[in-house]
C-alpha cells in the first residue's frame, strides 16, 4: 500500500467472550432463560445480542474513523487505503448483511404491529443514507488525492451510527422482543445464526472482527488501555 502523505490545505471472540461473560454474571440461569446451548455444548447468543455485538464492530470501526479524521486535521502522514478497507467492512457486514437481518425480520414485524412506527421510519431513512456515505468515503480513499474530504465524510457517518445503533439497543430490540415472544425470538436467533453462516462461514464474525483488529493496530489504537483517562 502506497503511503499518503497529508498536504493541507491542498485538496474509519468475541461471541464466545459474550457467552462467557453471560455464564459469570448470571449464571447457568440466566444461559437457560436467554439461550440454547448446541450440540458443543457452546452457549448461542439471542438475536438482540447478535445485533447488539455487531453494533460493537460497526463501533470499533468507528474509533478506526475517528483517529484517521484526527491524522488527516494533524497533517499526519498515514496509509489511506486503510480508510477503504475500514468502509469495506462496513459495506460487507454492515449494510449488506446486518441491515439486511434487521430491514427483512425485524422492521416489517414492528411495522406490521404498530410499534415504534417512527422510529423504524428513521432507521430506514438512515440505513440508506449510511450506505450513500460509505460509497462517497470508498470513492475519496480509493481516489487517494485530496484526503481533507474525507473528514466531513467520516464525521457525519460516526455521528449518525452512534445514536442510530444506541437508539436501536435500548428501543428498537427490547420493543421487538417483547412483540414477537420467546419461542419465535429463540427461532430468530438460529435464523440469524445460519444466516451468518451462509454468508460469512462458520467463524465469519470472528475473522471479521480480526480484519478490525488488524486496522486498530495499523492505527496504534489496538490497546484499549490507551483509551483510560
Amino acid at each position: 500500500m502506497k503511503e499518503i502523505a497529508l498536504e493541507i490545505p491542498r485538496r474509519r471472540l468475541l461471541r464466545g467472550s459474550v457467552a462467557v461473560g453471560l455464564a459469570l454474571a448470571g449464571g447457568a440461569a440466566a444461559l437457560a432463560a436467554g439461550c440454547k446451548r448446541s450440540s458443543g455444548d457452546e452457549a448461542e447468543v439471542t438475536p438482540g445480542e447478535d445485533l447488539m455485538q455487531e453494533h460493537g464492530l460497526l463501533e470499533r470501526v468507528l474509533l478506526v474513523y475517528d483517529e484517521a479524521i484526527a491524522r488527516i486535521e494533524r497533517r499526519e502522514a498515514f496509509e489511506l487505503s486503510l480508510v477503504g478497507d475500514a468502509a469495506g467492512i462496513v459495506r460487507r457486514f454492515i449494510e449488506e448483511y446486518h441491515e439486511k437481518q434487521e430491514e427483512d425480520s425485524v422492521f416489517p414485524r414492528l411495522e406490521a404491529a404498530r410499534r415504534e412506527v417512527e422510529l423504524v421510519a428513521t432507521l430506514r431513512r438512515q440505513h440508506q443514507r449510511g450506505r450513500d456515505v460509505t460509497a462517497e468515503i470508498t470513492r475519496v480513499a480509493g481516489a487517494r488525492s485530496n484526503p481533507t474530504e474525507l473528514v466531513p465524510l467520516l464525521r457525519s457517518f460516526a455521528r449518525m451510527y452512534r445514536p442510530h445503533a444506541a437508539r436501536e439497543d435500548t428501543v428498537l430490540f427490547p420493543a421487538f422482543r417483547e412483540l414477537v415472544g420467546e419461542h419465535a425470538y429463540r427461532e430468530l436467533g438460529e435464523k440469524f445464526e445460519e444466516n451468518e453462516h451462509a454468508r460469512f462461514g462458520e467463524h465469519g464474525f470472528e475473522r471479521l472482527l480480526a480484519e478490525v483488529t488488524k486496522l486498530e493496530t495499523a492505527f496504534g489504537i489496538a490497546d484499549l488501555a490507551k483509551f483510560t483517562p
